[in-house]
């Protein structure tokens, strides 16, 4: 089962047995469970249902003065998704991961349909580090260091047009992390 699923069934069988006292059902609690369960309803079908996130921020990266479109996923939820159930990536797009901290992140590939490149960066955009990460495996790639972000492109695209660690990425377009 989907973690975030998880996390707000638990929280419906918290707000349940709240809404029972004594064994029985207090009128007020049933309407608030059924509000949180309205409100998440989407979020829960796109985990269900395999729903690749579409609906992100965008934003422009400079990368060796070649502009790549890219989906920012700043949220936990878009990290958690990022590119799942894709069944393709256009050619000069990718998702830009931003996390509040720096530290050794690590990449996975569960429920991804195509292959990627994940490059690790450090909170100056500068390239720790890449990993080419095969389709629908659990195995971990993570960064060399500390990194800020991870910026996962079509698998090669990144030797394609040789970009290399230690090259910045110019990520003002993105705005403030987290």
């Amino acid at each position: 089962m989907h973690k975030n699923l998880r996390h707000r069934m638990r929280l419906f069988d918290i707000i349940w047995n709240l809404a029972t006292v004594g064994g029985r059902l207090c009128a007020v609690f049933p309407l608030i469970a059924l509000a949180l369960l309205c409100t998440h309803a989407e979020a829960w079908g796109q985990a269900a249902e395999g729903i690749p996130l579409t609906d992100l921020p965008r934003a422009v990266l400079v990368i060796g003065g070649r502009s790549v479109d890219v989906q920012v996923a700043a949220t936990p939820e878009a990290r958690q998704t990022g590119l799942m159930f894709r069944a393709s990536l256009p050619a000069d797009e990718g998702m830009l991961f931003v996390h509040d901290a720096l530290r050794v992140r690590c990449m996975w590939m569960q429920n991804t349909l195509i292959p990627l490149t994940a490059a690790f960066l450090d909170e100056d955009g500068r390239i720790l580090g890449f990993a080419d990460m095969e389709p629908l495996t659990t195995q971990s790639h993570c960064s060399p260091g500390p990194a800020a972000y991870v910026l996962e492109m079509n698998q090669g695209w990144f030797a394609r047009h040789g970009v290399v660690a230690g090259q910045r990425i110019d990520l003002a377009g993105v705005g403030a992390r987290p």
